[in-house]
């Protein structure tokens, strides 16, 4: 007889990314596939930084642990960049390296809430931090982040729904999966509110390297009080294209890295010591890199709205950014899995549905334009138009 597993586990569905590429027919295509799927840079890491990764793996030191926080020469560089790049203040203390943005979101929940309490979260929402949640047993109260106009959750429905178990609010901003970038204002908005409440502001930036203006995303690193209730997630993978070296960061106060240290410890007890150092690389000697890669991902966004303009095209781009396109698909009848699935089966198309990432988004699709050279976003249109038919 199998053994009983965990009921919080087995209730969460398979992991969006795994299910979906199970819907492309390997043999039955006669063009490239559109991958559109998976958010992940469809370019290597630059050519110096592959070079100081091969050297790192020489030398023998690299093969060992470092701090469960990080190196500290990682910790301070990137305490640096941010309080730059923020125009605040952060020191290395605010400052503890993961093995990746999402082990940063598993931690800082787990250093927050526990099971019975509740996480207040915007709807569309990445679908890991909804998968935590449910393993975790945390309830989710969802906020709507869409409506008529607007591409961002709004505060006061967000304090409708904070009672005495609420741990946190959790915002991703650049968007993933619409894209959008959460104006600063709302942000102060939720800032105030979390201190209000006296429940942690929790911001998955992963994206901010690809925003649209160099302006700061917000204003809160320049708040003295700002370690109190805000923390920040970050990850290397996609401003160095280092998604398999798994190497991203918490930056909060002192007393939730605390706390979240002693899950880091037992998850993974360090992140790796060479994806460390490759991302200290990559601050210190790729910012021109950086920048040419922004001005790639913009000319690719600027493409898929000029093809999206297409006269025959039903389907309606309704946001878009950083990396990622959410469109609404014109089969109202249909639910998005189906439409997704279809797209891979018959158009050689594939994405993700809006279903993956929360309740009534099933009008909707997520393209992760990223992955596409801007002169394949033709080709994409041409390819949903023929799903018209």
């Amino acid at each position: 007889m199998p053994v009983t597993v965990s009921p919080y586990i087995s209730r969460v569905d398979a992991p969006p990314i795994a299910e979906a590429m199970s819907w492309v027919r390997p043999g039955l295509r006669n063009r490239e596939l559109l991958n559109l799927c998976q958010a992940v840079p469809s370019y290597a890491p630059a050519e110096s930084l592959q070079a100081e990764i091969a050297r790192l793996a020489m030398v023998p030191a690299t093969s060992l642990y470092t701090d469960i926080s990080g190196i500290p020469e990682l910790r301070d560089a990137l305490a640096q960049h941010m309080a730059k790049d923020y125009q605040g203040t952060i020191t290395p203390e605010n400052v503890t390296i993961t093995s990746g943005c999402n082990q940063a979101f598993c931690a800082a929940i787990m250093a927050l809430a526990q099971r019975g309490d509740n996480v207040v979260l915007p709807a569309p929402y990445y679908f890991n931090h909804q998968m935590w949640l449910d393993m975790l047993g945390v309830e989710k109260r969802l906020v709507p982040a869409f409506a008529e106009g607007r591409a961002y959750p709004l505060p006061e429905d967000a304090a409708a729904l904070i009672d005495g178990n609420t741990r946190a609010i959790v915002l991703c901003s650049p968007n993933n999966p619409t894209g959008a970038i959460y104006p600063a204002e709302i942000i102060d908005g939720f800032y105030e509110l979390a201190k209000s409440a006296n429940v942690a502001l929790i911001i998955d930036e992963t994206y901010k390297d690809f925003r649209s203006s160099p302006e700061p995303l917000h204003n809160l690193f320049a708040r003295k009080d700002w370690p109190d209730n805000f923390v920040q997630l970050y990850s290397f993978s996609k401003v160095f294209a280092l998604t398999g070296y798994r190497v991203g960061s918490i930056i909060a106060g002192t007393g939730i890295l605390s706390e979240a240290e002693k899950v880091l410890d037992c998850m993974a007890i360090c992140a790796p010591n060479i994806s460390q150092r490759a991302a200290l690389f990559g601050l210190a000697n790729l910012h021109d890199w950086k920048r040419e890669k922004q001005a790639m991902m913009e000319h690719r966004r600027a493409e898929l709205l000029k093809a999206f303009k297409h006269s025959a095209l039903k389907y309606q781009l309704v946001s878009s950014g950083a990396y990622f396109a959410y469109v609404r698909h014109p089969f109202e009848e249909e639910a998005a899995k189906s439409v997704a699935q279809r797209l891979a089966g018959e158009n050689d198309v594939l994405c993700l549905p809006g279903s993956m990432f929360g309740p009534d988004q099933d009008s909707y699709l997520r393209f992760a334009f990223a992955n596409s050279p801007a002169e394949h976003m033709p080709f994409l249109v041409e390819r949903l138009i023929e799903s018209q038919k």
